[in-house]
């Protein structure tokens, strides 16, 4: 079963190259806004996000601040994909619970196994507790 990745940015340009380096290898639903995208998680939970920060309505730190205060959210990878690339706004990224931070423009190869080592590690971990819950 394919793995569903959320893409959230308010550039279609940005929204488009991603949907472009990872459609081949998962199902990838873009969005425009945080919102839309609390309002479809409901109903279709993503295996990774990749969540810019600047966009209106809802920012992408306060988007993250939500994910991470909703126990059904929180163990979803959230990659910030970003044109703020200052070592402050990456630090923060990662101590509200990121899993990676990738600075725009990204490369076509970097993005891919960003997003496939990030999977491959939930996936592990998931197995990981798993078997520790049967012994």
């Amino acid at each position: 079963m394919r793995k569903t990745i959320f893409i959230v940015d308010d550039s279609d340009t940005n929204l488009t190259q991603a949907e472009e380096v990872l459609e081949d290898h998962y199902t990838v639903i873009t969005m425009s806004s945080a919102e839309k995208m609390f309002h479809l998680i409901d109903k279709k939970t993503p295996n990774l996000i990749l969540l810019d920060i600047e966009m209106p309505e809802m920012d992408g730190l306060e988007a993250m601040e939500r994910l991470q205060a909703d126990n059904r959210l929180s163990a979803i990878p959230v990659i910030f994909l970003t044109g703020q690339r200052e070592a402050a706004t990456e630090t923060r990224c990662f101590e509200m619970g990121a899993a990676d931070f990738i600075g725009k423009p990204f490369t076509a190869p970097g993005l891919l196994r960003r997003v496939k080592t990030q999977l491959c590690l939930r996936e592990l971990l998931s197995k990981y507790l798993s078997e520790r819950k049967c012994r």
